[in-house]
């Protein structure tokens, strides 16, 4: 297998053209530069893949204003986990 390094101008004018393999991989090289900017504009774009992952952040921190947001940008599962917490028993969300 070839080891491919592909620099993001190159995914971006992939992603531009409506690749989503490419929009998925500049959320992932994004995510894990830890630039949650870049992400939102990403989930912008409609790249569910930048929604998973700042789901996955805004639950990890229980941030439920940023869950509602990335649920009105269009990724259902966020508002799944928003309903799941504010659903969740006092108690439960201590844990």
């Amino acid at each position: 297998m070839t080891d491919m390094n592909v620099d993001r101008e190159t995914l971006r004018e992939l992603a531009d053209a409506g690749n989503e393999t490419a929009l998925d991989r500049l959320a992932d090289l994004a995510d894990s530069a830890g630039d949650l900017g870049e992400l939102s504009e990403l989930l912008d774009e409609g790249s569910m893949r930048a929604g998973f992952l700042l789901t996955r952040r805004a639950k990890a921190t229980g941030d439920l204003r940023e869950l509602q947001r990335i649920s009105d940008a269009g990724y259902d599962e966020a508002g799944h986990e928003l309903d799941r917490l504010l659903r969740a028993p006092a108690d439960e969300q201590r844990d």
